[in-house]
């Protein structure tokens, strides 16, 4: 591990950051993490091919590895496969939250008659984040019992971190076109697209350009185990740049397949500069969630 600590070092340092804002990391409950991972371990329906968890550690050491890599942000993405379960998810988010200041506050949903109602009540007790996974939860972006969580979700300007493409494996509700249809009702919405959107890249970077507060992050994207089976679009690496202010740094941690410095290594493989590596592993964060101690000392990307 000390080894790639130095690597992870040696990144921040080429480009003069101290830290990094990693917007997508998952920490659960022990026993609802237990059964991700057995069904990561199982390749299960959802994951489609063997998947190795690379940091298969307890709570603490999970939160000391990813400080020990000089991220100073980072956010616990839960997520519900059932109804009534994502309330119980949100206490014990706001509890871990409290217990570890340098976790955004996160918290989920999941389409169901009081989502509305608890949605709230996560913002009221100091939510930054929510996490949506249309895949495992298997539900319409665009159900009327959704309407109004968006809706707050705009109004309040939380953002919201959605795996809403169609990798690693399609879901019933899964691609551009329902996000999309909320975005055209709720078009100030704040949207991370998980994982750049693989594999339908070049649609929700249209969706970018569309709607100005729709973001997206890297998780996974670029590295030798998603380009083996859903390879970026060379022609649209220019638009990277066009969207370089709302690209957000991603690890998945710590259900990867591979190293975190690797994963850092595979965006300097997109080749697209210094400038747009310093926003998108720390600037654009510390922007969108109005973090202390601001933006990096190095050049600003220019979009």
């Amino acid at each position: 591990m000390s080894a790639e600590r130095t690597r992870v070092a040696e990144f921040r340092r080429a480009l003069g950051l101290t830290t990094l804002i990693d917007v997508h990391t998952h920490f659960m409950p022990k026993q609802v993490l237990d059964k991700v991972w057995a069904y990561f371990d199982a390749a299960g329906p959802l994951i489609g091919r063997p998947w190795p968890i690379t940091y298969r550690l307890d709570e603490d050491a999970r939160v000391a590895t990813l400080r020990g890599f000089g991220v100073s942000a980072f956010t616990s993405m839960l997520y519900p496969h059932k109804p009534a379960m994502a309330a119980w998810l949100n206490a014990w988010s706001r509890e871990f939250a409290a217990r570890t200041p340098d976790c955004l506050h996160t918290a989920t949903f999941f389409a169901e008659p009081d989502a509305a109602k608890y949605v709230r009540e996560a913002i009221d007790a100091g939510a930054v984040v929510f996490k949506a996974h249309v895949q495992v939860g298997g539900w319409d972006p665009t159900d009327p019992l959704l309407d109004d969580v968006w809706g707050t979700l705009a109004d309040a300007g939380v953002p919201v971190v959605a795996h809403c493409g169609s990798g690693p494996v399609p879901g019933a509700h899964t691609g551009p076109e329902p996000i999309a249809r909320v975005l055209a009702r709720h078009p100030r919405l704040a949207l991370i697209v998980a994982h750049m959107g693989m594999p339908e890249y070049g649609a929700f970077l249209d969706l970018a350009e569309r709607y100005p507060r729709v973001h997206l992050d890297t998780t996974m994207a670029f590295t030798e185990f998603v380009e083996a089976a859903a390879p970026f679009p060379p022609a649209d690496r220019p638009r990277l740049l066009d969207a370089a202010d709302r690209i957000l740094w991603g690890s998945d941690f710590p259900n990867i397949p591979y190293g975190y410095a690797d994963a850092l290594a595979a965006l300097t493989r997109v080749d697209l500069g210094d400038d747009w590596l310093r926003a998108v592993c720390h600037d654009n964060a510390a922007r969108l969630f109005g973090l202390a101690g601001g933006l990096s000392d190095g050049p600003r990307a220019h979009p």
